[in-house]
């Protein structure tokens, strides 16, 4: 095979110093056909390459071969035969040649099949406000000095590449809604198409092709916003690349090293900060002549208007126990006593949990996490306590219940009698009928006249003028007074002074 430098002389021989083809032949001891095929192909380099590669002894074998090299490809990488121990496995079926040829085509047909297993992946390009990418990723957090496992939403904007990630203690559907309702809130808009994987929480059953069966509360939730949903091919993750690429990203740039926060509202505040300051800070990947914010302010226009915020929880039906208690998520809620044995809806948001009975609000709670957690509303207990006052010292309802100063103080004050639990209860059951503020401030002018008793402060209750709010009424003009009456003790008086009174 000729070198790089011997094609060269011939070039510059023929084409530079105009030489015959035979004195070059002769000169640098080639063959006339070979001087001819670089000048007429104009050749700087000469390659071979064997189309077939003969195997004398390892053609019998080849067969047996592959078959070995098929199977340890379904097992894991550390169960593989090395090539040598192929070797030796096909000395014992008779192979007769060398261990470099066993090498080379062990080598051979595993690149092979590395090129045959490479995927092509085609670009491609939205329009402004086309669509959007919703992903999940598990991160490592430290919340309150405790570390945690969170549960991060990944929305990004196919367009400008604007994301927002929020992190959840769930991936349950109403975090789902949640993530979606503030991503439309902080993206100003929606887009028209939502692309998705087949997370359980909004594909109920993968149909043919494209087709799937949605969840009925996240069709709502697509149908309240008027944006298409789209779910990818199972196992084609290409088919939203950006977000899933922005979630290994995001990764290195937000949570490493390890963020320790107080809580789940600060860490959310955290990252939204930093998507901001990043989307102000990175060029866009095919617009590098703008920023990501910048193309995100060029496709805010294109969003489409966000309605009201969607209704998103998700409903459940539970009973409700004889300590006048709902169970939700292995968390306990409280509900008014009128309400023991009947089911109701429960309502779970991302951050609250609602009863619903007969369409009617029973109670909200601040939602719990993690299990036998209770949630109590003493007040929801109160006609219990008009009926039995002693389960004021222990009830767990009860227990750091916060009150006015007024009431706390009463509370202590009242103490010092034995039955200071049932005077409580009294006046505690005085609320619903005076208000709060009228028994907290009756309680502070019994607590200031030294005589705190509960006779005291209902006997001040009852002594509060009711104040009675009159309808205005219009009249005709013939029948309005043209001089107001007024109470005047004088105009009797002087009837008296001059009537008689019959005598007997």
């Amino acid at each position: 095979m000729l070198t790089v430098e011997t094609i060269k002389k011939v070039r510059l021989m023929a084409l530079r110093d105009q030489k015959p083809i035979k004195v070059i032949a002769r000169d640098l001891r080639l063959s006339k056909n070979t001087v001819r095929k670089i000048l007429r192909n104009d050749l700087t380099e000469m390659t071979y390459e064997r189309k077939n590669q003969p195997r004398p002894v390892m053609g019998a074998f080849v067969k047996s071969l592959e078959q070995r090299l098929t199977e340890d490809q379904r097992l894991p990488r550390k169960q593989r035969r090395t090539a040598k121990k192929l070797f030796e496995e096909l000395r014992a079926d008779g192979f007769a040649g060398s261990y470099d040829t066993v090498q080379r085509f062990v080598q051979a047909w595993r690149c092979e099949q590395q090129i045959l297993a490479t995927q092509a992946y085609v670009p491609l390009v939205f329009e402004p406000g086309e669509a959007f990418q919703f992903d999940w990723s598990h991160e490592q957090v430290e919340l309150g000095g405790v570390p945690v496992t969170v549960k991060v939403a990944h929305i990004r904007l196919c367009y400008s590449r604007m994301s927002l990630i929020i992190a959840y203690p769930r991936e349950t559907q109403e975090m789902v809604f949640d993530a979606h309702i503030q991503a439309f809130e902080f993206f100003g808009g929606v887009c028209r198409r939502g692309i998705y994987d087949n997370m359980k929480t909004a594909v109920k059953k993968i149909l043919l092709g494209k087709d799937r069966d949605f969840n009925k509360r996240f069709e709502q939730l697509c149908s309240h916003y008027l944006y298409d949903p789209v779910a990818c091919t199972p196992a084609a993750g290409w088919e939203k690349g950006q977000v899933e690429r922005h979630v290994g990203v995001s990764r290195m740039n937000y949570f490493v090293p390890r963020l320790r926060l107080k809580d789940f509202a600060a860490l959310n505040e955290h990252l939204r900060s930093q998507c901001i300051a990043s989307a102000k800070a990175n060029r866009h990947p095919t617009m590098p002549e703008k920023t990501v914010w910048e193309a995100f302010e060029e496709e805010r226009p294109s969003l489409m208007q966000a309605p009201r915020p969607f209704d998103g929880y998700a409903a459940s039906p539970a009973q409700v126990s004889s300590t006048s208690l709902v169970t939700y998520d292995r968390n306990r809620y409280s509900v008014p006593v009128s309400n023991v044995g009947r089911s109701v809806q429960v309502r779970a948001y991302a951050d609250r949990v609602s009863m619903i009975l007969d369409g009617r609000l029973l109670a909200e709670h601040a939602r719990q996490f993690g299990r036998g957690k209770m949630a109590f509303d003493p007040w929801h207990y109160l006609p219990v306590l008009e009926r039995k006052p002693g389960a004021i010292r222990n009830g767990a309802p009860f227990k750091n219940w916060e009150l006015p100063e007024a009431l706390l103080k009463a509370r202590m004050s009242l103490e010092r009698f034995s039955d200071w639990d049932r005077q409580f209860v009294g006046i505690l059951c005085a609320i619903p009928t005076y208000g709060l503020c009228a028994v907290a401030s009756a309680c502070e002018s019994a607590l200031a006249m030294k005589t705190m008793t509960k006779d005291v402060v209902l006997n001040l209750l009852s002594r509060t003028p009711q104040e009675e709010t009159e309808l205005p009424v219009d009249l005709p003009g013939r029948l309005r007074l043209r001089n107001e009456p007024t109470a005047d003790c004088g105009r009797y008086d002087a009837l008296l002074g001059v009537v008689s009174h019959a005598t007997q």
